[in-house]
C-alpha cells in the first residue's frame, strides 16, 4: 500500500496535482564537490597540491572554471521535474567558506539566494562538509558540528570530517539535516571498516539525541558516507530499512539501497559501480499527511559523463583540470506537501 502512496506522489513531480489538489514540490541534493579548494596554502592542512605551484598547478582560472562547473550542475538539478534547483544543498570536500561564496554567487546561482552553513574541521587535508539553503524556502535555526573520535594503532588521533546537524524551518516544519562524509577506505574496505562503523555510530547518536526532543521529527541523513547502503554501517548500526515498514517505532528509510541492487551507483572504480553517495529519511516523512518522501534518484545528465574511453559512463572528475566536474555524481530526492487552500 505504501508503494502505490509513493508512487502516487510521484506523479506529482510532474504535475504538482493529485485528484484535485494542489501541492508544493521541493528537491534536496547531496553533492561532493571533488576537492574544492582556494589557491592558497593552508600550513595547517595538507592542500599544497592544490596550489599554483603544486602538483596540480592549481590557479585562480581553474578554480574560477571548477565554480562553473559545479554551478552549472546545481542549477539543473531537479530543474527538468520541477523547474526550480534544490532547496537544501548537502556537500563535501570543500576547504572552506571562502570557496562556498564563490560558488553561491556564481552567475548561475546568485537568483536563487543561497546561504550557507559551514564549520571548518580538523580533517588533516582541510576538506569540509557544509549545506546550501535557499533564503526563501528554508530558515535556518541551528548548526552544530560533531567530532568523530578516531584513533591510530598508536593510540593517537586521525582527524577526519566532523559531522554537521543543521536545524530549521521548511515551510511550518522543522527540520533536522545530517551531513557527513565518512572516512574513506584507503587500506581497503576491511582494514578500514571499523572507521566507518564509528561514523555510523555517531550518526545514530545525533539522530536518538533529536528524537529524545521530539519523537516524530523529521531528519534527513545524507553525505558521502564510503560504504554502500548492504553495509553494516547502515544495516547493523543505522538499521536502516529499505522499505516502508509498518512500524509504531522510529526507522530509517534509505531509498537508495534498492537502487543499488540494481546496480547503480554515483562513482565507479575498476569497472565496479559503488553508490556512497544517499539520501535517507525517517519514517514520519513517510507515514506524515504533512511533508512527504515522494522519490529520489542519481543525478547523472551526459554532461557530467565522460563520452569516451575506458571510463566511459563514469563520472567527469575535475582532478585538478578545468574541463571536468566531481568524480561523483549527485544525488536528489522530492519532498511534497498539500497546499491548504
Amino acid at each position: 500500500m505504501k508503494y502505490f502512496i509513493i508512487l502516487l506522489y510521484a506523479c506529482l513531480v510532474l504535475s504538482n496535482t493529485l485528484f484535485g489538489q494542489k501541492y508544493k514540490i521541493v528537491s534536496m541534493a547531496f553533492y561532493n564537490l571533488e576537492n574544492l579548494f582556494d589557491t592558497e596554502d593552508d600550513p595547517r592542512t595538507f592542500d599544497n597540491a592544490f596550489t599554483p605551484n603544486g602538483n596540480y598547478h592549481w590557479t585562480q582560472e581553474k578554480l574560477e572554471c571548477k565554480i562553473e562547473n559545479l554551478a552549472f550542475t546545481i542549477a539543473n538539478i531537479g530543474m527538468k521535474e520541477i523547474e526550480t534547483p534544490p532547496s537544501i544543498i548537502g556537500i563535501s570536500e570543500v576547504e572552506n567558506r571562502k570557496v562556498l561564496e564563490l560558488l553561491i554567487t556564481h552567475p548561475l546561482l546568485r537568483p536563487y539566494d543561497y546561504d550557507i552553513v559551514h564549520e571548518d574541521s580538523p580533517d588533516a587535508r582541510g576538506i569540509d562538509v557544509g549545506l546550501l539553503y535557499r533564503r526563501s524556502q528554508f530558515r535556518f535555526m541551528h548548526g552544530q558540528k560533531h567530532f568523530l573520535d578516531l584513533k591510530d594503532e598508536d593510540g593517537s588521533t586521525l582527524f577526519t570530517r566532523d559531522q554537521l546537524c543543521v536545524s530549521g524551518i521548511l515551510d511550518e516544519e522543522k527540520f533536522h539535516f545530517i551531513i557527513n562524509h565518512w572516512p574513506s577506505r584507503r587500506g581497503g574496505a576491511k582494514k578500514s571498516e571499523h572507521k566507518r562503523l564509528l561514523a555510523a555510530k555517531l550518526t545514530k547518536k545525533i539522530v536518538d539525541s533529536i528524537y529524545q526532543k521530539n519523537s516524530q521529527a523529521n531528519i534527513i541523513i545524507m553525505g558521502d558516507f564510503n560504504d554502500n547502503p548492504t553495509d553494516s554501517s547502515f544495516k547493523k548500526v543505522l538499521q536502516t530499512k529499505s522499505k516502508p515498514q509498518v512500524s509504531e517505532g522510529n526507522y530509517i528509510y534509505n531509498p537508495f539501497e534498492n537502487k543499488y541492487c540494481k546496480g547503480l551507483g554515483s562513482l565507479g572504480f575498476r569497472d565496479k559501480w559503488y553508490l556512497f553517495d544517499q539520501i535517507l529519511v525517517s519514517n514520519h516523512l513517510i507515514d506524515t499527511t504533512r511533508w512527504r518522501y515522494i522519490s529520489s534518484s542519481i543525478y547523472k545528465p551526459h554532461f557530467l559523463q565522460n563520452q569516451r574511453g575506458k571510463y566511459k559512463g563514469y563520472p567527469k572528475r575535475s582532478a585538478g583540470n578545468c574541463n571536468g566536474f566531481s568524480d561523483h555524481f549527485p544525488v536528489y530526492m522530492f519532498l511534497g506537501k498539500v497546499v491548504k487552500p
